[in-house]
């Protein structure tokens, strides 16, 4: 097969045909070499997924912690929830903690 033959293909007059060439390299160029191509615009949305999902759960927590604060407003649930978490105490009060054991004995 000669030059001449193997230019006259048609694959090859589409694959040299200026426009195709110039087409080409700038999708490239947008889609892997670009600052603001496909590559980055996919790495930030995952990173935005991400966010999204740290957001909806500390808003969870501060729900929450907001409904204990509420729940704290009165005396004697405080005082609960003082001795249940932090172990405190009233003075001439003793406090036992009984802790069970949870292994099986054979």
């Amino acid at each position: 097969m000669t030059f001449k033959q193997f230019k006259n293909k048609p694959i090859i007059k589409l694959i040299t045909n200026r426009y195709v060439l110039i087409i080409s390299v700038f999708l490239v160029w947008m889609f892997f070499l670009d600052e603001n191509s496909y590559l980055n615009h996919r790495e930030f949305d995952k990173e935005i997924k991400k966010l999204k999902n740290e957001k909806e759960y500390y808003n969870s927590e501060i729900k929450k912690d907001k409904e204990l604060i509420d729940k704290l407003q009165n005396k004697e649930d405080l005082e609960k929830f003082a001795r249940e978490e932090y172990k405190m105490k009233k003075e001439n009060e003793d406090i036992y903690l009984i802790e069970y054991d949870t292994l099986k004995k054979k």
